[in-house]
């Protein structure tokens, strides 16, 4: 027996992250849908494949018969307005529903219910979203693991090797943080350290999952795993700064993403190092799924 498709509007909110997907579709406050996936295939660069990626995932994960009142998507990847604009345009042709695409930042500030404000995320990697006044949105960082993402997992790991090299270099003996990154890497001496890091090939994966190490190290007294994780917590508040000079309102910032939450250490650092580099801006844990982002972001399109 078919499930028999909702009588109010269907609003979809989708959240397309680097690792899974969840789709989340609600008729007023019933939940008709809630869908786990892999993002395997996720192809942001490719409009076309994009959209039929998308309308694939909807029609799937929606009841027979059933069709949204409006969707709206956070995509991983998706760098620019006008890259979001083209997948947005190319999905309202394909499931003829009006449609909102954004990047996947700029669905915590509307998880967290509020209308304004910073999203930042620290999570595999790292970056922060706002809007100016005129609506227009704002995105700074998320760069990548091997030029930029500070204070997400990668980097983290990344600036950890840099550290434990720059103290071989001074002579000092491998402290904790040194040989915790050699357990880590399945390397015997420092210098090796530089092939395992470049003989990755899915780079932000499988330097980030080792991130976990930096902060034991910091927990067994390692002088150099804090610094590290200092910078990063600066790093990160400088992401809010350069939201401001650019004329966000910052006042909020939201804060989401495995590594600075599941990490009390950094989480506390980057409100102290906020503090000092934007003072007023108040920073919070986002507790509620992103998708819930997406949801509110479709229901304002009925």
């Amino acid at each position: 027996m078919q499930d028999s498709p909702p009588s109010r509007p269907l609003v979809v909110g989708v959240d397309v992250g680097g690792t899974k997907t969840q789709l989340r579709a609600l008729a007023g406050d019933a939940v008709v849908a809630d869908h786990v996936r892999a993002s395997t295939g996720w192809r942001p660069h490719d409009t076309a494949a994009a959209a039929r990626w998308l309308t694939a995932l909807v029609l799937d994960a929606l009841p027979a018969g059933a069709r949204p009142s409006a969707l709206a998507v956070g995509a991983h990847a998706c760098e620019t307005p006008r890259q979001c604009a083209l997948i947005r345009d190319a999905l309202q042709l394909s499931l003829g529903v009006p449609a909102r695409v954004v990047g996947d930042a700029e669905l915590i500030v509307p998880a967290a219910g509020a209308d304004k404000g910073v999203g930042l995320v620290a999570g595999t990697g790292s970056v922060a979203v706002g809007r100016l006044p005129s609506g227009d949105a704002v995105q700074v960082g998320g760069w990548g693991a091997v030029l930029g993402d500070e204070g997400g997992a990668a980097g983290l790991v990344r600036e950890a090797v840099r550290a434990v090299w720059a103290d071989h270099d001074r002579g000092a003996r491998p402290d904790a943080l040194a040989l915790g990154l050699l357990t880590a890497f399945d390397v015997s001496e420092v210098p090796a350290l530089a092939g395992a890091l470049e003989g990755a090939t899915q780079i932000s994966a499988e330097w980030g999952r080792h991130a976990p190490v930096v902060f034991a190290a910091a927990a067994e007294g390692s002088a150099l795993a804090r610094s590290v994780i200092a910078e990063a917590a600066t790093a990160l508040a400088a992401l809010v700064a350069r939201l401001a000079a650019r004329g966000v309102p910052v006042d909020e910032v939201v804060v989401a993403g495995g590594t600075v939450l599941g990490q009390p250490a950094l989480y506390d650092a980057f409100a102290a190092a906020l503090a000092d580099a934007v003072p007023g801006a108040r920073p919070r844990p986002l507790t509620r799924p992103p998708v819930e982002g997406a949801v509110a972001l479709a229901r304002s399109l009925l």
